[in-house]
């Protein structure tokens, strides 16, 4: 009887669009965030401005998102002269503004940490990990989705995915691959209990 209740709920939110995995080619989710000092943030406003946007899922409490955070800023500088924009989104119920802020500062990022309050945004995207990358073109669509790289060991890397990913795009290149398998702790939302 409970596995006929729980077929019958995934199938319902399945209809319902709240499982519905964003494609690679459709326009992805606007959305409109405040940064942790405050200034606000539009995806369509940093989509115009830029070649290409990295929608970087984050947190300041999960272990493997730390672990990107050096990675993150390397990524930020490499890339940001080149036309790309790196926006953080954290989704996570129990982390606040001022930890956020904090920690946005103590790991020098130069790029937005905007609050998903009530992860609307993380639900729209159906982001499920931190960190998770989404790669959005100038029209809104999205052209990437998945991992930084393969390994939360800088030092194990073997495939640097968002990098190559983003090279072979700023070449007009189609991507070797242009969804990975994200990893790490999943997003804390409001609604999960």
């Amino acid at each position: 009887m409970k596995h006929v209740l729980l077929t019958a709920l995934v199938a319902s939110l399945a209809f319902s669009g709240e499982l519905k995995s964003l494609k690679i080619g459709e326009e992805v989710p606007e959305f409109t965030l405040k940064n942790y000092d405050g200034k606000e943030y539009s995806l369509q406003t940093i989509t115009k401005e830029n070649k290409l946007t990295a929608v970087m899922f984050i947190a300041t409490q999960c272990p493997v998102s730390n672990a990107y955070n050096d990675r993150m800023v390397k990524l930020y500088e490499a890339y940001a002269a080149k036309g790309v924009a790196f926006v953080g989104i954290n989704s996570n119920k129990q982390e606040p503004v001022a930890e956020i802020a904090e920690h946005a500062k103590d790991h020098g990022f130069k790029f937005p940490v905007l609050k998903d309050d009530r992860n609307k945004t993380a639900d729209a995207y159906n982001a499920q990990v931190t960190p998770e990358i989404f790669v959005v073109d100038q029209q809104g669509k999205l052209l990437y989705h998945g991992r930084i790289d393969d390994s939360r060991n800088e030092a194990k890397v073997e495939s640097r995915d968002l990098a190559i990913t983003l090279d072979a795009l700023l070449a007009g290149k189609e991507p070797p691959r242009t969804e990975t398998k994200a990893f790490g702790c999943t997003i804390k939302r409001v609604n999960a209990e």
